[in-house]
């Protein structure tokens, strides 16, 4: 199976630190938060890796090469001239790259330990498999809800999507390229009964604000 990490956001929330260095880059207990992805990645057998870019995209590819530093082996889907396409709309321009089997997605700006599938969760039939943790204080009213390893638009206590999903490339299909949201598709592919899901209780944060930035770099640093 292959991964893809979400990179292409402008990291609004993280300004100033972002507005020279692309959010991914930021560094917290010595090294990149996304080098942290890709270690975790590549000790789970993940060996081929996609990163999307935009904002400051350069910079990404200059820091990670091709990936060989890490053992593995990174590819890159370049949005600068687009504008960042959202979620879905940097899968879609991405696509070709899982061809028709399941992937796996992560956003760039989350820290976590979860320990990652090295094969598809996806049971026949489903189009996403998402992962779920508990609501953050940003987050109160979560986004979904898990019942019986089933994700529903609603339910009784929501929780907050992790940004970590696993997805089949029926749930893109046919789609045009362009800016598009992830949101939409699954909210249609689970009123379909077509999304499982799981509840992560671990450590895992929304490294969005400096704030949170500097919280994790203190206690990585310990």
């Amino acid at each position: 199976m292959k991964a893809m990490i979400l990179a292409a956001g402008h990291g609004t929330r993280m300004r100033p630190l972002t507005d020279h260095t692309p959010k991914p880059l930021l560094k917290v207990g010595g090294k990149p938060l996304i080098v942290w992805h890709i270690e975790k990645l590549k000790n789970v057998g993940f060996n081929d890796i996609i990163i999307n870019i935009a904002w400051l995209g350069d910079q990404i590819p200059k820091a990670l090469g091709d990936g060989s530093q890490f053992g593995v082996k990174i590819h890159y889907s370049d949005e600068q001239e687009d504008g960042a396409l959202e979620t879905a709309g940097g899968i879609i321009k991405a696509l070709s790259f899982f061809k028709d089997e399941a992937f796996l997605v992560v956003n760039g700006d989350v820290w976590c330990d979860y320990e990652y599938h090295s094969t598809s969760p996806l049971k026949a039939g489903n189009l996403a498999h998402l992962v779920l943790v508990k609501n953050p204080e940003h987050n109160i009213g979560g986004d979904f809800a898990l019942v019986n390893q089933r994700i529903k638009t609603e339910g009784g206590n929501k929780l907050t999507f992790s940004g970590i999903g696993y997805y089949h490339p029926n749930l893109f299909k046919d789609l045009p390229r362009g800016k598009r949201q992830l949101a939409p598709l699954l909210r249609e592919a689970m009123d379909n009964n077509k999304v499982s899901g799981e509840s992560f209780t671990g450590d895992w944060r929304d490294i969005g604000t400096p704030e949170r930035l500097e919280q994790l770099d203190r206690e990585l640093s310990l």
